[in-house]
């Protein structure tokens, strides 16, 4: 029951900040909930007090012992859900696939069925010795991803 509870608050929340969504939310035998949200614009404080106070203003301390943890999804953390790709278009992903394939590019676009990433490679030319720089673009459907990241550049 306390489990249900935690959740009609959460969802309740979450339809009030439609900017935010749930990437992840466990219950420990202790009572420890710990919920994992992502958003469209990124992530503020702010945005994981108003979960928390959402939920641990609305539950009876004298009837539930429990324990709540709200964090957002971290820079390294992989993709998980296709609308977190949005907020990532034009950055750098490196993608596995199902299949066995490795890319590394730039995020040029989603849609509903994918990513396509673009970047540039030196190939050999066609004609003569050296190589010339190829742009080079993959199609990659949300269901043949295996992990998807964020590379971060310094």
């Amino acid at each position: 029951m306390f489990k249900k509870t935690v959740e009609d608050l959460l969802q309740t929340a979450l339809d009030e900040r439609q900017d935010l969504f749930l990437i992840d939310f466990s219950l420990s035998g202790d009572n420890a909930v710990k919920i994992v949200i992502d958003g469209d614009n990124g992530v503020l404080v702010e945005d994981c007090m108003f979960i928390s106070r959402a939920i641990e203003h609305n539950i009876d301390r004298e009837e539930h012992d429990f324990s709540l943890e709200v964090l957002s999804s971290g820079a390294a953390t992989p993709l998980i859900l296709p609308r977190q790709y949005n907020k990532h278009v034009g950055r750098n992903l490196e993608v596995k696939t199902l299949d066995g394939q490795n890319f590394e590019g730039e995020l040029t676009e989603v849609n509903n069925d994918g990513v396509v990433l673009s970047w540039k490679a030196r190939e050999p030319k066609p004609i003569g010795k050296g190589k010339v720089t190829v742009a080079k673009s993959e199609t990659v459907a949300f269901d043949n991803i295996k992990e998807a990241k964020v590379k971060i550049k310094f």
